[in-house]
């Protein structure tokens, strides 16, 4: 074969160029053609290509975690006496309080709005300028409310929120990006005030595990299907996407998602023993360095 580099007439470069090119196009029309014909005599070596088709990608080919839980009655032990054990066992209904930062914009009303309409039983509070911490946390516990959301911002936008499991903690803290509010979401749905499903995606590893039940204790036990809602967390290198849809089914066999909104994602910067303590101590905080690799995920 002649090697284009060495002809130095740029019209026949050129033709030489898409001869070639036509060439090996029809060589892998000719090779898929013949192996569809194979194929469709012999459907188990088709089964068996797919089988093996299988790309590489950067969740298949993680670093190994030794932390990545199985379902043992170790777990179960540890499930049965950790922080969300009474939402679990007891069948506690969730009551979420949804604050913000100091001095909020109102890009933040406009979130926290959002937040009010996902979560069933929720309660907005503004946020007076002498509330600390410790003063929302106790006013919380004191009117039965299980769990504690503050929204915080940076330059008039909703930057992170900050998740506090009542009475007795965790405390989980997430980087809030990419939001789209509902308004914004082209042929968006209505909701309705039926309870949603839940569907938690990837939460793998121990820390995963902590904080899918975290999520997990926002919800009510049992939703109500016939609103056909569904909210779903899905994990994916550490990053997590909330999404919200309804299902619409057309007939027996198929069935459409409509997106309601809001979209909006996180990621988890530390989780923390116990209820909301600059002091206090943390189970799992991100850094820098532990990034040794692409392939290394920590939920």
């Amino acid at each position: 074969m002649v090697e284009i580099n060495t002809i130095k007439n740029k019209l026949k470069r050129e033709e030489l160029y898409q001869k070639q090119k036509s060439a090996k196009a029809k060589h892998k029309r000719d090779r898929r053609t013949a192996l569809q014909k194979e194929e469709s005599s012999n459907p188990e070596k088709k089964e068996k290509r797919l089988a093996e088709n299988v790309p590489n990608t950067l969740e298949n080919t993680r670093e190994f975690d030794e932390t990545i839980v199985e379902e043992d009655e170790e777990v179960a032990a540890d499930e049965a006496t950790d922080e969300f054990a009474e939402y679990f066992q007891n069948g506690l209904t969730p009551k979420i309080l949804i604050t913000t930062s100091k001095g909020p914009s109102a890009s933040v009303y406009e979130f926290a709005t959002e937040l009010v309409d996902i979560f069933p039983n929720t309660h907005f509070v503004k946020r007076k300028p002498q509330f600390e911490m410790r003063h929302i946390i106790e006013f919380s516990k004191n009117r039965d409310f299980t769990d504690i959301m503050v929204i915080n911002e940076d330059r008039k936008e909703p930057n992170a929120l900050t998740l506090i499991h009542l009475p007795n903690g965790p405390t989980a803290h997430f980087k809030l990006s990419s939001i789209a509010l509902s308004k914004d979401i082209e042929g968006h749905g209505r909701t309705s005030s039926h309870k949603p499903e839940l569907i938690l995606n990837n939460f793998n590893t121990r820390l995963g595990h902590t904080i899918g039940r975290m999520f997990t204790s926002l919800f009510p036990h049992v939703p109500e299907f016939q609103g056909r809602q569904v909210a779903t967390l899905h994990n994916q290198r550490d990053f997590i996407f909330f999404r919200r849809h309804r299902y619409q089914f057309k007939n027996s066999k198929r069935v459409n998602l409509q997106e309601l909104g809001p979209r909006f994602t996180l990621k988890l910067k530390w989780l923390q023993k116990g209820t909301f303590d600059r002091k206090g101590e943390h189970e799992w905080m991100f850094k820098p360095e532990m990034e040794t690799s692409r392939r290394k995920f920590f939920l």
